[in-house]
């Protein structure tokens, strides 16, 4: 996954939407549409507070988009001038024209977006399959990579909880349009419920505006002919993921990463396993651990301040020392 791969690639500003519903855009954000050899991606750009700050780019995992940094990437504007994409299939991004929704395809959209744009080395963010996504972005392309924040990241695990198990039989052949046709009749409401109470410590947090964009990005997503097949084929990339060994396993591939890194876990995430996180803490050299023990799947939007300090040491640390300055 070099960069010698990568033909030139155009930024396009985004098009006027063709769909019913569009996609929200909070205040201060801007929206762009990039164009790359097989694939289409949209960001959101929550610009630094000043000209010349070090880039970032925020990966989401399965099932969310880039609207799952927007408390986070306000709350780190002065330090950092941010981005978020919507890998391919998700958010506003259209299915990638080769249908590969592997960890690995979803990396590469990242190296490509980076390499397009010439952004790099960023500090990169991931959660859940964003983790797994960012930590081989980092292992196979240190150059890109100045710091790594990973939320929840979804690594190998050899038993998984059983709240975790509907996602991996997402994976299996067959489930995914048997599930959507079995919740035809399911609200957008009740999706948007059901959601909350798996990737939430408390999903009482979540304001009531909060769960009105919720509910009107689900009724956005249901209308998308592929949300699906996105779904489905990225959950089959992240457990064929995790059964690789050697140089292309997660694990080993986190012990290759050189970027100074953040590791941050829920004690109450029903995905990834909170008992993971020495695990992760040995595997990532030097890195620092926050455990937040009522936090769920998405600390970044539960504890947005909490998560942003921690973020804010590592960085500021990271700028004291010659190899971030020079990239990782």
């Amino acid at each position: 996954m070099s960069s010698t791969e990568l033909p030139e690639t155009r930024t396009a500003a985004a098009s006027p939407a063709t769909r019913s519903r569009t996609v929200r855009v909070a205040d201060g954000e801007k929206l762009r549409s990039v164009a790359l050899p097989g694939l289409t991606l949209t960001v959101r750009a929550r610009p630094g507070t000043t000209p010349g700050l070090p880039p970032a780019l925020y990966v989401h995992g399965l099932g969310g988009s880039s609207q799952n940094w927007s408390d986070l990437m306000p709350r780190l504007a002065d330090l950092v001038d941010g981005e978020a994409v919507d890998l391919p299939g998700f958010g506003d991004s259209p299915p990638p024209d080769d249908g590969n929704y592997s960890v690995t395809g979803h990396a590469r959209a990242v190296i490509r977006l980076l390499d397009a744009a010439g952004r790099g080395p960023v500090h990169l963010f991931g959660n859940s399959m964003g983790g797994a996504v960012a930590t081989r972005v980092a292992a196979v392309r240190p150059d890109l990579v100045r710091t790594l924040t990973l939320i929840s990241p979804a690594l190998p695990e050899l038993r998984a909880q059983r709240s975790a198990w509907p996602t991996a039989l997402l994976a299996l052949p067959g489930i995914a349009p048997l599930f959507a046709r079995l919740t035809r009749d399911w609200t957008a409401e009740q999706r948007v419920r059901g959601v909350l109470s798996l990737c939430y410590g408390d999903p009482g947090q979540v304001t009531d505006e909060g769960f009105r964009h919720a509910v009107e990005e689900m009724e956005r997503r249901l209308e998308l002919p592929y949300f699906w097949d996105a779904m489905a084929r990225s959950s089959r990339g992240i457990v064929d993921a995790y059964t690789l060994g050697g140089q292309h396993g997660l694990w080993r591939q986190a012990e290759r990463v050189l970027a100074p890194t953040l590791l941050v876990y829920g004690g109450r995430d029903q995905l990834v396993s909170y008992r993971m996180a020495r695990k992760a803490a040995a595997a990532f050299r030097g890195s620092r651990l926050l455990t937040l023990p009522e936090a769920g799947h998405v600390a970044m939007m539960e504890y947005p301040q909490t998560v942003a300090d921690a973020v804010r040491e590592l960085i500021t640390d990271a700028a004291r020392t010659p190899a971030a300055e020079g990239g990782s």
